[in-house]
């Protein structure tokens, strides 16, 4: 597993790379092995010679933005906060996060969703407030933005 994340952290020098975790200890693995990873290859390199490893990657803002996704929703708000801890306290700074299928960011008229849309305003401002200085509310959507067209299309509307 461990090689198959280096290969892709490799690749993201060429291409686009999404990876998609969840806020558990899945991620904490990936970390911690390539933190290992990083602290045997400085070991054994000593002082001298030039290296890069998936960690340091990682840990470049030039190379890798981290985007948190979450939904306004108390639980995944809070998950989404111990992410950001753990991975600051990888040396990974979050560039941004998205608040997605948002009931609050879409037009609704029923007393229902009006309801979960007040609901949500509450944990939209704890991220806003406590966690994120750059994010998007993404409204909840009728067809999922599939494809470049789709994306740039709902960026548009975003703006």
């Amino acid at each position: 597993m461990f090689q198959a994340f280096s290969r892709v952290i490799r690749e993201a020098g060429k291409k686009f790379v999404v990876m998609d975790t969840a806020p558990t200890g899945h991620t904490l693995l990936l970390l911690d092995a390539t933190g290992a990873y990083h602290r045997d290859i400085v070991r054994q390199m000593g002082t001298g010679g030039h290296f890069t490893t998936p960690m340091m990657q990682l840990q470049d803002p030039e190379q890798t933005k981290v985007l948190i996704v979450t939904l306004a929703e108390t639980t995944p708000v809070l998950e989404a906060a111990n992410l950001q801890a753990d991975l600051r306290r990888a040396g990974i700074e979050p560039w941004a996060w998205v608040i997605n299928n948002s009931v609050a960011a879409a037009r609704v008229s029923s007393a229902l969703l009006l309801q979960r849309a007040h609901n949500e305003l509450r944990e939209i401002e704890t991220v806003t407030r406590h966690h994120a200085t750059r994010y998007a509310v993404v409204p909840l959507l009728q067809d999922e933005p599939v494809g470049a067209v789709r994306l740039s299309q709902m960026a548009a509307n975003l703006s």
